[in-house]
């Protein structure tokens, strides 16, 4: 019994640190949407281990421990490959800037180079 409330807090709570505003989110209302029906999904697994057996059973899986071990599998997949891509697109981004903070100071340094020609002259 205390396991499984302590269970149930610690979904609740992880999910509500995921469901925070993060600044950058283009598809907050997608992820908020999954993100509750993973929590409903999770507590009901958790108050009932035997729906999940046989949802399990029902998809042609053994157990219910091991559908919920394919399960992860599949996310964190996911999880890998949108990390990669947002990486990706961070690298390009400061690629980007990079080149033009390089092109700024060589033109401030040929402003500089020139005016300081023109007070010698």
């Amino acid at each position: 019994m205390w396991i499984q409330l302590l269970l149930i807090v610690a979904i609740v709570i992880l999910a509500a640190f995921m469901m925070r505003r993060t600044g950058a989110d283009s598809h907050l209302a997608i992820r908020r949407l999954l993100m509750a029906l993973f929590v409903i999904a999770a507590v009901l697994s958790v108050l009932f281990p035997q729906w999940l057996t046989w949802l399990a059973q029902l998809v042609g899986v053994g157990r219910g421990t091991d559908l919920v071990l394919y399960a992860l599998i599949v996310m964190f997949l996911a999880f890998v490959y949108t990390q990669y891509r947002r990486n990706a697109a961070l690298q390009r981004q400061l690629t980007l800037l990079s080149r033009k903070i390089a092109l700024l100071e060589a033109s401030e340094r040929s402003a500089h180079r020139s005016a300081a020609d023109d007070e010698a002259v």
